[in-house]
C-alpha cells in the first residue's frame, strides 16, 4: 500500500508541478509585452499558491490555528482556479492550432492573447465566487419511495440521509452545525450518514465539536453511520468510533441491526478499506446471511455505488450512497457518469432501488459548480 501511494503521489506531483508551469508560462508570455513587473507578479503568485496547496498537507496541526486555516483555505482554491486556468488554456492553445488549418480564419496569439488572459482570469473569479456561494448553501431534495415488502409495525418511515461531510479545514464546525439545524428542521424517524463525513485532516475545532453536534440530532429510531474512503485516506476509521458512540450515533462496519423490528439496516465497510489497511470487508452474500429478506424489507448503506447488480441479486430493497460529489465542478460529472452506472439521483434495478447523493460538503476546492450540495428527505412507504 505504502509503496501504491507513492507511486500516486508521485505522478500526482510531476502532473501537478508541470501544469502549473505551464500556467505560469502562459500568463508571463501574455504580460511581458504590456507590463514586465504584472508577469513576474503571476508568476510569483502562481508558485506561491501552487506550493500553499502543497504545504498544507503536511502542517496540519504544526503552525497556529488560523495559520493553518488560511494556508487549507488559499491551496484549496487555488485548486478550483488552476483546473480551470488549465482548461481555458488549453483550450486557446488548441484554437490556435486549429488556426493553422487553411479552411480556418486565422488567429494570431500574440493579437489577442493578453485580452484574453484578462478575461480568463476574471472568469475565473466569477467562478470561485458564485461556486463559493453555491457550496455553502445545500437543497434538501426529496424522494418518494414504496418498498415491496410489509413491515411489522410500520407503514412508513422518514430517513434523511447525507453523505460527504467532508469535515476538516474547509469545511468546518460552522457547516456542521448548519446540517445539524437542517436535520432537525426535518424531524426524521432516523438519520443515515453514508461515509466521508471527515476529510483527510481534521480541524481540531470541527473535531472536538463532533459529539455535541450529533447529540442534537437524536431521531425516535437513531442514528446510524457508515465509513466511506477519506476515513480510511485519513487513518481516522479507528478514531471516529468514540466520537460517534458518545454522539448517539451507531456505525455500522460490515454489520446489520433490525430496526423498530420492522426493517434490516446493513452498513457495509468502504471498498477502500483493503487499500488503507483496515482489513478486507465482508461480502455481501455473507453480510446478509441470517437476514430475513422475504419478510421485512432491507436497506443497504454503501459508501461507494460500485457493483449495483450485486444489492440486486441479493434482495436489497434499498441502496443508499454518496461519494460521487457529481463531479463537484464542471464538467467533471461527465467523468463521473462514465464511471458509475448511477453517479446521482435515483436509479431501479428490477427490485432494487438506489438513491446516489452528490454529497453535504466538498472535498478539495471548497465550491460546486454545475451541482448543489444536499441532503436527502426520503419518504417511505412499506406496501405488501
Amino acid at each position: 500500500m505504502k509503496l501504491n501511494m507513492l507511486l500516486f503521489f508521485t505522478f500526482f506531483i510531476i502532473i501537478y508541478g508541470f501544469s502549473n508551469y505551464y500556467i505560469a508560462l502562459r500568463g508571463w508570455q501574455a504580460l511581458y509585452s504590456v507590463s514586465r513587473t504584472g508577469a513576474l507578479l503571476w508568476v510569483a503568485g502562481v508558485v506561491f499558491l501552487a506550493l500553499l496547496f502543497i504545504i498544507g498537507r503536511f502542517v496540519d496541526g504544526k503552525l497556529p490555528y488560523s495559520g493553518t486555516r488560511a494556508i487549507m483555505l488559499s491551496g484549496s482554491y487555488w485548486m478550483a482556479a488552476w483546473f480551470y486556468l488549465l482548461l481555458l488554456f488549453a483550450a486557446s492553445d488548441l484554437l490556435r492550432l486549429l488556426s493553422r488549418l487553411p479552411f480556418i480564419p486565422a488567429m494570431v496569439w500574440s493579437d489577442w492573447s493578453y485580452r484574453f488572459f484578462l478575461a480568463s482570469v476574471g472568469l475565473v473569479l466569477i467562478i470561485l465566487i458564485l461556486g463559493s456561494w453555491n457550496a455553502w448553501h445545500p437543497v434538501v431534495r426529496r424522494y418518494d419511495l414504496v418498498l415491496p415488502r410489509k413491515a411489522s409495525t410500520l407503514n412508513e418511515l422518514h430517513v434523511v440521509a447525507v453523505s460527504d461531510i467532508h469535515l476538516g479545514w474547509v469545511v468546518d464546525s460552522q457547516r456542521l452545525n448548519q446540517l445539524v439545524v437542517k436535520i432537525r428542521d426535518l424531524n426524521p424517524d432516523a438519520v443515515f450518514l453514508v461515509g466521508d463525513i471527515v476529510d483527510e485532516g481534521i480541524d481540531p475545532a470541527a473535531e472536538y465539536l463532533i459529539p455535541q453536534a450529533l447529540i442534537k440530532i437524536q431521531p425516535p429510531l437513531g442514528a446510524f453511520a457508515v465509513l466511506g474512503n477519506h476515513e480510511y485516506i485519513s487513518q481516522q476509521a479507528d478514531r471516529l468510533k468514540p466520537y460517534f458512540q458518545e454522539g448517539g450515533v451507531s456505525l455500522l462496519r460490515d454489520e446489520s441491526v433490525k430496526v423498530a423490528d420492522s426493517f434490516y439496516l446493513v452498513g457495509r465497510d468502504d471498498r477502500s478499506s483493503t487499500t488503507f489497511n483496515g482489513g478486507p470487508r465482508r461480502e455481501l452474500p455473507a453480510l446478509l446471511a441470517g437476514i430475513d429478506r422475504e419478510s421485512l424489507p432491507v436497506i443497504l448503506l454503501d459508501h461507494q455505488p460500485f457493483n449495483l447488480q450485486e444489492a440486486q441479486a441479493q434482495g436489497v430493497d434499498l441502496q443508499i450512497s454518496g461519494h460521487t460529489h457529481l463531479g463537484q465542478i464542471f464538467p467533471n460529472q461527465f467523468i463521473t457518469g462514465a464511471i458509475y452506472e448511477c453517479d446521482w439521483g435515483y436509479l431501479r434495478k428490477e427490485n432494487l432501488q438506489v438513491l446516489v447523493s452528490c454529497g453535504f460538503g466538498t472535498w478539495g476546492p471548497p465550491i460546486r459548480v454545475g451541482n448543489r450540495p444536499e441532503i436527502l428527505d426520503i419518504h417511505i412507504t412499506f406496501a405488501p
